[in-house]
Order: C-alpha cells, then sequence, then structure tokens
C-alpha cells in the first residue's frame, strides 16, 4: 500500500452524467450572453446560434458534445505539456488515472491587494511586500508554484499586471499564473517570457506565466474577459475558461444546480476556444463555492464546500479526463488563527484525498483579499503534513521483518535497533513545528512558542537570507526594458 487505493468519491457516474446532460440543456435552451463582437463572430461559425442584437448565443448539444469528445481526443494523442501553472494551481494536459497524487502542487499567488504584514497591521501591498513574498515563497520546500501572492498598490493599475510579471520572474523560477487585465498587458507578459524561455519558440514549446479568463456567473461573458481569452489563445498559450458560481447568489442555491450551471459555462468556453483554434491547448474548470447568507460574499471555506469541491474534482478529472488542481489551502478568517489553521488544513487534505494534482493559493486570510507572509508559512508546514498522510507504505514480508520482531521479542523495545535508526526519517514527519514536546519544553522564558510567533520568526530569517536569482543579468536587463516600453504606450 503506497497510497489509498481510491480518491473519495461524492458521485456516481449516473450523477455526472446527469450533471453534464443538464449543462448541455442549460447551454442549449438558454445559452449565454457573451459581449464581444469577435467572439460572437467565432461561435457563429462553430455553428451556435446568435443574437448580435442582444448579444445572446445558444449551443447546440451536438456542437458542445464534439468539442468535449476533441478535448478527450486532444489529452489522449497530442503532446502536451507534462504540468502547467494556471492561475491558482495546476492543470496536467494529458490523460492520467484518477486516482490519489501524492505529488500535489501546492501554489501560491492571488494578486491580493493587501497585507497583513509582521507587527499585526493590515494594509496595502507596497512593490517591496511583493519581492518580499516572492523572495519567502521561492525559498519554502513545499511551495510547487507562485504567481503574486500580493500586488504593489504603489505601482499605477494600468502598468501593475506587466510590473508584476517582471517582478516575478526576477525573483523565482516557480512560474504561477499571472493576471492580465486587458490585451495589451499580454503583449508585454508574452515578451517577459519568451526572454525567461529563450524565445518563442521556446516558449510555445515549454509555456509559463499563463492568465486565465473567467466567466461572469451567470452565463455571461464579459468583453475584458473575451480579449484577454482570445489574446492567449490567438498566440497558442494553453487556456481555461474558469467560472465561480456563487450558490445562493449568482448560482442556485442546492450545489447540484451550482455546480452544473458552472459547468455549462466553462463547456461554453471550451467551444469558443475551438472556434478560435481547433488546435488550442484548451482544459475546462470551475471553482463551485457557496455565498454567505449573512454577507453575500464568496466562501472560499467552510465544511459545506468540501463535499462541492469533491464534486467538481470528479466532473473535471474523472468525467471530463482533465486532471486539475483546486481552490484549497483557503480559509475566509481574516487573521492567522485557530480557525485559519481549521480550515487551510481541511480545504488541502480534502481535495487532494479526493483527486485533485494540486491546491491553491495559499498564504490568503480574508477571503483572499490579504496575504499574510507568516500564514504563507505556515501553510508550508500545513502543506507538508498534508503530503505525508497520503504518502502511504507498503506491506511486504520485508516491510513486516518477522525476525526483528522475533530478535527483540517480549518486553523489549525498538529504540536501539539499527532498523530504527535507518527508518524513521522515511516514515516520520520530522519538522521542527510538530514535534512532541513536554510542556516544559514547549515554554521559552515563561511564553509558549506558539506557531505564529514560530512563522513570523521564519520569515524575518528566510528574507535576510541570500539566495541566487533566477535570471541572468542580461535578461533583466531585456525585462526591465520591455516594462520601459509599456510604461512609454502608457504615456506613464
Amino acid at each position: 500500500m503506497r497510497l489509498p487505493k481510491e480518491p473519495l468519491r461524492f458521485l456516481d457516474p449516473g450523477e455526472m452524467e446527469t450533471i453534464h446532460q443538464n449543462a448541455l440543456r442549460i447551454l442549449a435552451q438558454i445559452g449565454m450572453r457573451i459581449h464581444h463582437q469577435e467572439a460572437l463572430d467565432f461561435l457563429e461559425s462553430a455553428g451556435c446560434q446568435v443574437n448580435r442584437e442582444n448579444q445572446h448565443v445558444l449551443f447546440p448539444e451536438v456542437t458542445v458534445q464534439d468539442c468535449v469528445r476533441r478535448m478527450q481526443s486532444d489529452y489522449s494523442s497530442r503532446e502536451r505539456p507534462k504540468q502547467l501553472a494556471v492561475r491558482y494551481s495546476h492543470v496536467r494536459f494529458r490523460q492520467e488515472p484518477f486516482q490519489i497524487h501524492s505529488d500535489f502542487s501546492v501554489s501560491t499567488g492571488g494578486y491580493c491587494p493587501f497585507i497583513y504584514d509582521l507587527d499585526g497591521i493590515r494594509r496595502q501591498a507596497t512593490l517591496q511586500d511583493t519581492r518580499d513574498a516572492l523572495r519567502l515563497a521561492h525559498q519554502l520546500e513545499q511551495i510547487s508554484y507562485a504567481g503574486l501572492p500580493v500586488a504593489g498598490q504603489d505601482v499605477p493599475l494600468p502598468i501593475r499586471p506587466i510590473r508584476m510579471t517582471a517582478e516575478l520572474v526576477k525573483h523565482t523560477d516557480k512560474l504561477g499564473g499571472i493576471e492580465a487585465l486587458n490585451r495589451f498587458d499580454i503583449e508585454y507578459i508574452c515578451r517577459i517570457a519568451e526572454v525567461v524561455r529563450g524565445g518563442t519558440k521556446e516558449l510555445y514549446e515549454r509555456p509559463c506565466l499563463v492568465g486565465y479568463a473567467e466567466a461572469k456567473t451567470p452565463l455571461t461573458l464579459d468583453e475584458v474577459m473575451c480579449d484577454v481569452y482570445l489574446e492567449y489563445l490567438k498566440r497558442g498559450i494553453p487556456q481555461s475558461l474558469d467560472t465561480m458560481p456563487n450558490a445562493g447568489a449568482t448560482a442556485p442555491m442546492h450545489p447540484a444546480g451550482a455546480l452544473t450551471l458552472g459547468v455549462a459555462e466553462t463547456l461554453g468556453g471550451l467551444v469558443l476556444a475551438q472556434a478560435v483554434d481547433e488546435n488550442a491547448c484548451v482544459t475546462i474548470d470551475v471553482t463551485p463555492g457557496f455565498a454567505d447568507m449573512r454577507t453575500g460574499i464568496f466562501k472560499y471555506a467552510g465544511a459545506e464546500r468540501v463535499s462541492l469541491l469533491g464534486a467538481r474534482i470528479q466532473m473535471i478529472s474523472e468525467y471530463y479526463g482533465c486532471p486539475s488542481g483546486v481552490h484549497g489551502g483557503k480559509t475566509d478568517s481574516c487573521v492567522p488563527d485557530v480557525r485559519a489553521g481549521v480550515e487551510k488544513g481541511i480545504s488541502m487534505l480534502a481535495p487532494v484525498l479526493c483527486g485533485a494534482v494540486g491546491f491553491g493559493t495559499v498564504g490568503h486570510i480574508e477571503n483572499a483579499v490579504t496575504f499574510s507572509p507568516a500564514q504563507l508559512v505556515i501553510d508550508n508546514e500545513i502543506a507538508r503534513y498534508v503530503r505525508r498522510c497520503v504518502s502511504g507504505f507498503e506491506i511486504t514480508d520485508e516491510a513486516i521483518n518477522f525476525d526483528l520482531i522475533k530478535r527483540v521479542g517480549i518486553g523489549g523495545n525498538y529504540l536501539s535497533e539499527m532498523e530504527t535508526a535507518n527508518q524513521y526519517r522515511e516514515f516520520l514527519n520530522l519538522s521542527q513545528w510538530s514535534s512532541a514536546e513536554p510542556w516544559a519544553t514547549a515554554w521559552s522564558d515563561n511564553q509558549v512558542i506558539d506557531w505564529n510567533s514560530r512563522a513570523e520568526e521564519t520569515v524575518r530569517e528566510l528574507l535576510q537570507q541570500d539566495y541566487e536569482p533566477p535570471l541572468s543579468i542580461e535578461q533583466e536587463r531585456e525585462i526591465d526594458s520591455i516594462v520601459t516600453e509599456a510604461e512609454r504606450r502608457l504615456s506613464l
């Protein structure tokens, strides 16, 4: 037993088929409103029924089904990126068994406008905060991908996505997804990515800095997101159309209805992508959640979301065959506290047990609005804990080691045995954060050393350490010149 045998399933095959068939009905009978003339042209050419006066599109079931089959065929037959960070986690553009993945990724990002700093103050983030957050993420071993954990609000908004992209590639090679506000941004983001990869051909073969588009639930795709989506597709950059149905607010309160609505929206994006380019490297995605009925806020955490995310993982990864990560490591708490630990631990472990290939974005508090460097360090430790949870162990005669048990015998102990010395590092989650200590050791100077204190100390230590920049001086200069050119065009 190296891993648990099967992922946790919330849906049976018939229920998944019911969701799919109802998503087809939504697209065929209700449709979507798409505020983009070029996108309407593409969809009309694909066989969709387009009403240009009100920008309304109906998607014939046969058209959507053909696109799904083509996507699934591409996953099995075409050369695809092994794995690629897209916004909050990563996707694998190839077929894989639906299983528990011990090699799950952990991502940070999210473009948070606020930071909860080491002085316990929530404030607008600065450019220096962005740099520190990236350096921190770069040095934390459990973090697989780093987007922008926090975005410097002192950088003018028109240039912010481009400047943030430049900062990202200068401070880490764990390149995660990036935010783009419009088509203009994408030109410069791609040029920066070409510098990182070494050229246009190299970027096409090894994509990075993948942006994203997102539907506006319910059943709307606005002009800006269409611009972003189409521009990435035309450049051959792998894409998905994400959607975030907020059950009780922008989607039906019943989780079955919310999930089905989201599936319909992302399938609409699939049809559009293949209409733009029949060879597009494209996947589907949906991030469902519940509205807090007291505030209307989209809940990133909460016990009720576990089964909803589990069902989502099954639909996208098992039914449609697109292995992907989900929103996990989340909390709706406004500070790094016990509640945050509970919500983050559950929202990391549960998706992995349900078959997700990764989760993100970690380091957030306050419903993904605020970034906390101390919380990022704590999340790194929780992720280590989760990884050990699902690593499993083998069952063989050699592993059981009857001869050792016989040698130690009745009433003996195994502390002095060489097998113990040779094996404990393999099986224990060795971390200074989770050692078993007596009361006296846990206290220092009559004050307990809690996780928040340890995390803050770790942040300070890591930010003081030198590390090798991921790019050469020449690459950094070229990227700086790209940013300067964009600033000139924006008259900044």
